[in-house]
């Protein structure tokens, strides 16, 4: 059967199919609660993609920092390397690519030969991992300005970044009283783990680690033999630019760890690890922790912000709807919204369908 036209109440997706349909319809019926009895199969021939897999699903996390002429020309060239088996986010700038993609092992191998074959990004920053469902809904190809916002556009993130540290070197490096330790990331994910004794900023964005060096950061380094600044964030894009906008204000002693948190849990053992809680990461597994297994954080659907275990014991935290970070943000309006669009997920997840479609939406 040919997909419907209906328009998607929530806007979760352009089109919906007609199961999909008969989902919303039973959601708005009156007597009571939904129960997965009250629904047939969808009829053979309807498009869906299930959501159940035999094996992992490989994810990769890719970036780098080389020239991009024709953002255009590489978006598409991108698109069609993902083809329909890949799903994820690649972000497009002039100054190189960033982004994480997830598929089947062969898929995926084929989506990074084709991005390393691009000029300049043979030597891709890549780091593997998998997840028991695929994470993400569709594939996304955006033309951004930067690749990692920052808005500071008068620094070098290929020739003028600061020393990388790796994994195996930066437990000595951190715990040398002569170094102090940034965390470059952003409140939300300082709250699901941490390097001991760094420093946050509580940025809300990338793009205030600027005026928070400027205004407060720079005081740390004011003493008579200046401290080594040790900088880290998820995946080491963020340190990129980061110690390069450090030693482009004049600070010497820059260092940031290699591969970032990801490549730190994926390699060493956790009884020598630094590491406290997991670390947030920007995809439907919310958190991994070492040996990047996925942890116990899920996602509020109101806000999008990481929640505990402990934050869904709150009285104010309803699955798909809010949090109490976001609940008093929400109009009844927002909140009733919300929760029929979990309503529509947990039909579609008892029917075996995605409730997001995956090919609709090829380009954002």
């Amino acid at each position: 059967m040919a997909s419907g036209k209906a328009i998607c109440p929530q806007g979760c997706t352009r089109f919906i199919t007609q199961s999909c349909k008969q989902a919303v319809a039973v959601t708005r019926r009156a007597a009571g609660p939904i129960e997965a009895a009250s629904f047939s199969p969808p009829p053979a021939g309807t498009p869906f993609v299930t959501t159940e897999t035999s094996t992992p699903v490989c994810v990769a996390a890719l970036y780098r920092f080389a020239p991009i002429a024709d953002r255009e020309a590489v978006q598409a060239h991108l698109l069609d390397l993902c083809g329909t088996e890949v799903r994820g986010t690649l972000l497009v700038a002039h100054e190189g690519l960033n982004g994480t993609i997830a598929g089947p092992d062969a898929a995926v191998a084929r989506v990074v030969d084709g991005v390393r074959a691009l000029p300049g990004f043979d030597r891709l920053e890549l780091k593997y991992s998998t997840a028991e469902v695929m994470p993400f809904h569709r594939m996304k190809v955006r033309l951004k300005a930067e690749i990692v916002t920052m808005g500071v556009t008068d620094i070098d993130p290929v020739d003028g970044v600061g020393a990388y540290v790796s994994p195996q070197d930066w437990n000595a490096l951190i715990a040398d009283p002569d170094t102090i330790v940034i965390d470059t990331r952003n409140d939300y994910e300082v709250e699901v783990g941490v390097f001991e004794g760094a420093i946050q900023p509580n940025t809300r964005t990338f793009r205030e680690f600027p005026d928070w060096f400027r205004t407060e950061g720079r005081a740390l380094l004011d003493r008579p033999n200046p401290p080594k600044v040790a900088m880290y964030c998820t995946g080491g894009i963020r340190c990129e630019k980061a110690t390069a906008f450090l030693k482009a204000e004049g600070v010497e002693q820059v260092f940031h760890l290699e591969g970032g948190i990801l490549k730190y849990l994926e390699t060493i053992p956790e009884p020598e690890s630094l590491w406290r809680g997991d670390c947030f990461v920007f995809d439907e597994r919310v958190a991994v922790g070492h040996g990047l297994k996925e942890g116990d954080h899920s996602l509020c659907r109101g806000c999008r912000m990481p929640v505990s275990p402990e934050a869904r014991l709150s009285p104010l935290y309803v699955e798909g709807v809010c949090c109490e970070r976001c609940h008093a943000a929400r109009t009844d309006e927002q909140r009733e919204g919300y929760a029929e669009r979990q309503k529509q997920m947990e039909i579609a997840a008892r029917l075996g369908i995605e409730h997001v479609g995956a090919a609709q939406k090829r380009a954002d």
